[in-house]
This record gives C-alpha cells, sequence and structure tokens, in this order.
C-alpha cells in the first residue's frame, strides 16, 4: 500500500476544510511536505485548489523547492490546461500531473498528454458526491460545481483514455476525520483496473490498517490527520 500525503494549496499557503468547503490556512507547503517525507510517506500529492478556478499556476515554485530535498513522487495537480502546463511541471521536477476540470471539459485532454508523455505520467483526479443511495457524480473545480457526470461512466472513459491512476475524493468524507469511504470503493474497486488511491476521512493509523486489510488494490491520501498530527509516523 502506498501512503500518500495530500496538500491542498490555496494563494501559497496549506489549507484544509470539511467537503472541500470552509478552508482553513495552516503554513507553509514546502514545510508540510518536509516533514512528511520525513515522518515516511510513501509520496506527496501537492494540489492547488484555486488554480482551475482563476485559470492560474503559483505551485510551480513549491515543487521547485521541494524536489531539492523531497526524494520521494511527487504529484501536481491544479490548473493543468495544456500540454505545455504538463511539460512545464515535469521539467521542474513533478513525477505525475494530476488532471480534473480540464478533462472534464475537454474530454480528449487525458488521451492527448497520455500520447505525448505516457500513461505512467498522468493521473485521473476524480471529486466524487454520491447523489442517491447507489449512484455518485463528479464535481469540478475543487467541488464547486457539479458536472451531473456518472462516476463509474467517467472511470471507464479515463481509464480508456490511458490515464495510469486514478485519485479519487470523497467529497462526502473529505475533511471529516470519520474513516475512508467504505461504500465508495465497494462501487468502484472492480472496474478499476490502474493504481487507485482514495482520499478523504483519514483519522488515524486504524483507518489506513483497515483500508489496508480489506482493499488489497487501494492506496490511501492522508490530510487532516497529518496536519492536526493525528498521525505523527508513518509504520
Amino acid at each position: 500500500m502506498r501512503i500518500v500525503a495530500r496538500i491542498d494549496i490555496k494563494n501559497e499557503f496549506v489549507i484544509k476544510g470539511v467537503h472541500l468547503e470552509g478552508l482553513r490556512k495552516l503554513g507553509n507547503p514546502f514545510n508540510f511536505a518536509k516533514n512528511y517525507y520525513e515522518i515516511g510517506v510513501d509520496e506527496i500529492f501537492f494540489n492547488d485548489c484555486v488554480a482551475s478556478l482563476y485559470g492560474r499556476n503559483t505551485i510551480f515554485d513549491t515543487i521547485k523547492k521541494s524536489v531539492k530535498e523531497i526524494f520521494i513522487p511527487i504529484t501536481v495537480c491544479g490548473g493543468i490546461r495544456s500540454i505545455k502546463n504538463i511539460e512545464e511541471a515535469l521539467r521542474i521536477g513533478a513525477d505525475k500531473i494530476a488532471i480534473n476540470t480540464y478533462a472534464i471539459e475537454n474530454p480528449n485532454f487525458i488521451k492527448k498528454a497520455v500520447r505525448y508523455f505516457g500513461s505512467s505520467s498522468i493521473v485521473s483526479s476524480i471529486e466524487a458526491k454520491q447523489v442517491k443511495n447507489d449512484r455518485w457524480e463528479i464535481y469540478k473545480y475543487n467541488g464547486r460545481e457539479s458536472t451531473g457526470i456518472d462516476l463509474i461512466y467517467w472511470i471507464n472513459k479515463v481509464q480508456d483514455m490511458g490515464c495510469g491512476e486514478i485519485f479519487i475524493t470523497s467529497i462526502d468524507f473529505d475533511g471529516t476525520q470519520r474513516g475512508f469511504d467504505i461504500n465508495l470503493i465497494l462501487k468502484i474497486q472492480d472496474i478499476i483496473k490502474v493504481p487507485f488511491v482514495i482520499s478523504g476521512g483519514c483519522s488515524n493509523i486504524k483507518d489506513i490498517n483497515k483500508i489496508k486489510k480489506n482493499f488489497k488494490t487501494v492506496d490511501v491520501a492522508i490530510a487532516s490527520a497529518l496536519h492536526y498530527r493525528k498521525i505523527k509516523k508513518i509504520i
């Protein structure tokens, strides 16, 4: 199992909310990332929460600084709108690029990105919210806007386009620290054929071990439990 530290950034500060709302400013993203590297996480996922909304990239300076002292894979998410954006992020040291909003609005972009950079570099970032007992829809702009697109349909589509990984955020569980969204995992685990990370809800090591025990192919992303020091070391 990979344990991924998720660091959401707004205006060059680490932020954290609940259900991707009510964002609280916490500190310097590089300092958080360096600490998580030192306590043993396997990867860092940097997410610029407002880049797509405002059509700008402010995260690249953090990446440049991080790759000099952090020697685990780094994924960049937020504001990716072109092949040139991906090229620049990879050039400054990112290992993978995660795409959500722009891929929803331009459905062939993932296919194009994979053709240029290979599937191992391209991650489909998906924000999912339960709308009925057995149905989830995907959102864009960091959970701000519903798309009406069915989650299962979208997972199949991004896999058909060649993405090398899927990173799914449960909007319903994000920031709640009440454990991962088990129903969501059960809904999608059989159709996902690429590496898969679930994000949202982790509160302690027990939550991680529960996923590790019951879902052999699922990796986990952690934010609040690390930021608020509920988890101080990765075993």
